[in-house]
C-alpha cells in the first residue's frame, strides 16, 4: 500500500496540472485587465455570459446607478455588470473585435460569442457600440490594437512627411546659396579688350 501511495504521489508531481474547463482567464492587458483565451475557441462559440443584477429604468434608484459596466438591453432593462462574479466585465473594446455581444432582451441576458477563431493567449474583445465609444473612449482615445496600429501608421507617415519637407527646404537653401555665389562672381562683366571689369 505504501509503495502504491508513493508511486501515485510521484506521478502527480510529474503530471501537468489539469487545465480549467473555462476557455478564458483574466490577465494583464495594454488597457489594464482583460480576458484571454486559454484554449482554442471556434467561431460561433458562446464564450461567457455578461452577468449582473437587472436594473429597471422606471425605478428612480435603479436609473440613478452610474458605472462603466452597465449593459443596456433595451430602453427599460440594463444589466449592472460591476459585480465580482461577472468576469465578462474584463472584456475590452476593440474596433476590430474577435467576439460580439449576443443580446437577448426578452430573457434579460447577454452572451459574448466568438465571431472569429480565437487562439490560446489571444485577448477576447468586442465592439462596445457607438454610444459608449463616444461617451468614454473617444475623449481619451481608443486603445484597441486596431486603433493603436492606425495611430502608429499615421505617426510614421507624419514623420516621413516632415522628413520630406525638411529635405526639400534644405535643398532649396543649398540651391539659394549656390545661386548667390554665382551672382557675386558674375556680378561684373569682364571686358575682353582690357581684361578689366565693367560696372
Amino acid at each position: 500500500m505504501r509503495h502504491w501511495a508513493s508511486f501515485a504521489s510521484s506521478c502527480l508531481s510529474i503530471m501537468p496540472a489539469i487545465a480549467s474547463s473555462k476557455s478564458y482567464r483574466v490577465g494583464r492587458s495594454k488597457t489594464g485587465l482583460g480576458l484571454f483565451a486559454t484554449m482554442p475557441i471556434k467561431k460561433g462559440t458562446r464564450i461567457i455570459r455578461y452577468y449582473g443584477p437587472i436594473l429597471d429604468s422606471r425605478i428612480p434608484a435603479h436609473d440613478a446607478i452610474e458605472n462603466k459596466y452597465l449593459f443596456e438591453l433595451n430602453n427599460r432593462w440594463t444589466i449592472d455588470g460591476s459585480v465580482r462574479k461577472n468576469l465578462a466585465r474584463y472584456i475590452n473594446h476593440s474596433c476590430r473585435p474577435n467576439a460580439e455581444s449576443d443580446v437577448r432582451p426578452r430573457e434579460r441576458k447577454v452572451f459574448i460569442r466568438a465571431i472569429k477563431n480565437i487562439e490560446p493567449g489571444d485577448e477576447i474583445n468586442y465592439d462596445y457600440g457607438t454610444d459608449y465609444f463616444k461617451a468614454y473612449l473617444k475623449p481619451i482615445g481608443c486603445k484597441c490594437p486596431s486603433c493603436e496600429a492606425k495611430r502608429k501608421k499615421q505617426r510614421a507617415e507624419a514623420r516621413a512627411e516632415r522628413a520630406k519637407v525638411k529635405a526639400r527646404t534644405e535643398r532649396k537653401a543649398k540651391a539659394g546659396t549656390k545661386g548667390a555665389k554665382k551672382k557675386k562672381l558674375n556680378g561684373h562683366a569682364f571686358s575682353k579688350a582690357n581684361g578689366r571689369a565693367r560696372a
